[in-house]
């Protein structure tokens, strides 16, 4: 029996090792840590590849090096992480810092040094191991809220030697949390048509009952055949009301584990299917993430584990049952949720025959459709299953389904456009239609004589647009002709309504200037700290270009001791 023991003992010792280091990182700023986003939580057709730590509503907390290393890459780009800074370390791993408001002064010497030899406020670099070496402690960058951030906040990962994120908290970064995850909805889903629950053969939400101790339980339901489950749940840590992701799911059936979904790592690859592990068309129609714990075709998450039966339990007649679900934050709070089940035969029903769409999609062939002045090709495997499409076209307008289907890459839409004038031609681009005033939006547009191409990944309606107009340039911090002497940064508001900015180019006595695009507030911003503008007197122009061409020239005089 002793021996048995040191068994157990031995076995669990070495359970719950990680194999991350656990005292080789530091935290990135020095400030006690609040998450407005945690590792793989759910967003907009991928998860989340890092930590979004909040910076106190302000911009400019020093941010520094995790551990020693060297700054092995440096991109600037207007979306996205905006100002971004990587760095590999002697373990192997990698770290980076998004949506920065400005780099170390060491690294902003270099990157400026960039930016002003290629001429382009965007650009991405890769230093070689002796150019930008870093200590640990050092100060790397600031805050900021650049690129596509909501709000300034840092943007912190681990990364490994393939490129794969990792939870930072695996390393030993802590975040306070003695919270429980919280339980928003249920949803039970029959897997084809022989299967019901509550007599209904398609996705059906469960009444939710919460009960004393924190946990969650659903009137009993009467069942039969293949079902699965799914559900819509978040996490909040201490000090924080954001509602964050999960770090593991688990489901059980009659105590048998038949589904897990551990946040741990995953590759940028894989990021896609998040829009299979969730039910899209629920997410477009309701803005809600519903969890799957089952797996259909395409789910090829590395983040499952220990998947029975794809996740689906199988009820039989005559039985009585229990689903459990196990939802569990990074610091294992946790929270139940018990399905007690029936197995009962449907009731016998009429139902009335489905009215299909127009146009049935093979999902491991290639599609092309054609009507009048449209066509659209989908490559193989665009879709994860065969599906009845809407297809139609009126006039310049095409309508293919709604977009509740998620699709794995781009296809192409071309119109045919040789009934405009050539006048016209040049003003055309394809266009989104959104929301119920069916608002458009740009997609980048391609024009090979009279054919006008887009990519894109979505599913929707779509239509031809003319923009005629060109942008506008407006001074925001200073006036043509006076003098500017006291100001650090030179600020002018650029807009276009239709088709969107394109590009720009600023100069200041014919000398090229870097202006950082803040797409988010319509500006562009010259830092004098560049020293570009020496004389008293200068000319300052800026040239802006729209998505079609149209292009506005603004011209001013200032003057500066």
């Amino acid at each position: 029996m002793k021996y048995f023991f040191v068994v157990i003992f031995l076995s669990q010792f070495c359970f719950s090792q990680t194999p991350y280091p656990q005292d080789y990182f530091r935290n990135p700023l020095d400030i006690d840590l609040v998450l407005s986003g945690t590792f793989a939580e759910l967003r907009s057709n991928h998860f989340h590849s890092g930590l979004d730590i909040k910076t106190r509503q302000r911009t400019g907390l020093k941010v520094y090096t995790v551990a020693e290393g060297y700054v092995s890459r440096i991109k600037v780009s207007h979306y996205g992480y905006g100002k971004a800074l990587y760095i590999t370390h002697p373990n192997g791993y990698v770290s980076v810092y998004a949506h920065l408001s400005k780099f170390s002064p060491k690294i902003e010497a270099y990157i400026k040094a960039c930016q002003y030899e290629k001429e382009s406020y965007e650009v991405e670099v890769f230093p070689s191991p002796d150019e930008l070496p870093v200590s640990t402690d050092e100060v790397v960058a600031f805050s900021g809220n650049s690129g596509s951030s909501g709000g300034p906040h840092l943007h912190f990962e681990i990364r490994d030697n393939e490129e794969r994120p990792i939870n930072p908290m695996l390393f030993g970064i802590d975040i306070k949390d003695t919270k429980r995850p919280i339980l928003l909805a249920v949803y039970a889903y029959p897997k084809d048509r022989k299967s019901h629950v509550d007599n209904v053969k398609k996705r059906v939400e469960l009444r939710l009952i919460p009960n004393k101790n924190g946990d969650y339980s659903t009137a009993p339901i009467e069942a039969r055949g293949d079902i699965g489950f799914g559900v819509v749940s978040y996490d909040q840590q201490d000090m924080a009301n954001n509602k964050n992701g999960l770090s593991n799911i688990q489901a059980f059936y009659n105590g048998n584990k038949s589904f897990e979904m551990d946040f741990k790592r995953f590759s940028f690859d894989e990021s896609k299917h998040i829009n299979r592990f969730i039910d899209f068309e629920v997410f477009k129609e309701k803005k809600s993430r519903v969890q799957k714990l089952f797996v259909q075709q395409g789910n090829t998450l590395s983040m499952l584990k220990d998947v029975d039966g794809n996740g689906y339990v199988k009820v039989e007649d005559s039985t009585n049952t229990v689903y459990k679900v196990r939802l569990r934050d990074f610091k294992d709070n946790e929270t139940w949720l018990s399905i007690p089940i029936k197995g009962k035969p449907a009731k016998e029903i009429l139902e009335m025959p489905e009215l299909k769409p127009n146009t049935y999609v093979y999902a491991d062939q290639v599609t092309e459709l054609q009507d009048g002045i449209v066509s659209v090709s989908f490559p193989k495997h665009t879709f994860y299953e065969d599906f009845y499409m809407d297809f139609s076209v009126s006039n310049d307008t095409l309508k293919l389904h709604r977009d509740v289907i998620p699709l794995t890459k781009n296809y192409n839409i071309k119109f045919d456009v040789s009934n405009y004038s050539d006048v016209d031609k040049e003003k055309l681009f394809i266009a989104k239609l959104y929301g119920y005033y069916q608002r458009p939006s740009y997609i980048r547009t391609k024009r090979i004589g009279n054919t006008l191409s887009a990519r894109t990944k979505s599913l929707g309606t779509f239509t031809l647009v003319t923009d005629s107009v060109s942008p506008t340039i407006t001074p925001v911090n200073f006036q043509d002709g006076k003098w500017i002497s006291k100001l650090n940064r030179l600020k002018v508001k650029i807009e276009d309504d239709l088709s969107g900015i394109s590009n720009y180019r600023a100069t200041i006595n014919g000398q090229w200037i870097l202006m950082e695009y803040d797409y988010k507030k319509d500006t562009l911003t010259y830092d004098f700290e560049d020293n570009i503008s020496t004389e008293t007197e200068n000319k300052l122009k800026v040239i802006v270009t729209d998505n079609v061409g149209n292009n506005t020239t603004f011209e001013a005089t200032f003057f500066r001791k």
